[in-house]
């Protein structure tokens, strides 16, 4: 039986049909063959999109999705919970993710409320807020850097610095 695409399928019923225990058993040299499946990243009920090798997205705004992946191009503004960039990876744009894990190139405005993780092939420039960081030795981290997300700091900060020249 052929799966359905989720995307034209609007019946849980024929889905459950095409579940793992519809489908016909394979013979063990095929199952040798065929690459086995991996474990989804994400829990069941987040949305993931994956923009592949050679793909270009461009003048897109992404939002509602808990992971992206950018294997591709992507060229967009986005409110995330998780990005992921790979090593041929790139973005460009603006960014409010909660963990940003940088393997390629970010070139824009990122904020990452919680963690922003820069690996040793990663690039990041431009404006970039971080609640946490952690930088593998050749990542590399250039531009406008500030500690913190929470809009509330900024302000906090100034009347220290009001008092202490005056």
């Amino acid at each position: 039986m052929a799966l359905q695409s989720p995307f034209f399928n609007n019946t849980s019923s024929k889905r459950e049909a095409d579940g793992p225990a519809a489908r016909p058993a394979q013979s063990p040299n095929a199952a040798a063959a065929a690459p086995a499946p991996q474990a989804p990243a994400v829990k069941e009920g987040e949305s993931k999109l994956t923009v592949g090798p050679n793909i270009k997205l461009k003048g897109v705004e992404i939002t509602d999705c808990d992971t992206l992946v950018v294997e591709g191009s992507v060229e967009a503004t986005m409110d995330s919970r998780v990005i992921q960039i790979s090593e041929r990876g790139s973005f460009k744009g603006s960014a409010e993710i909660d963990i940003a894990e940088i393997r390629g190139q970010f070139d824009g405005n990122l904020t990452a409320r919680q963690k922003l993780v820069i690996y040793s092939t990663g690039r990041v420039t431009g404006r970039v807020r971080y609640g946490k960081v952690v930088i593998e030795e050749g990542g590399q981290l250039s531009g406008e850097i500030e500690f913190g997300t929470a809009k509330t700091e900024r302000p906090a900060l100034q009347p220290v610095r009001n008092t202490s020249v005056g």
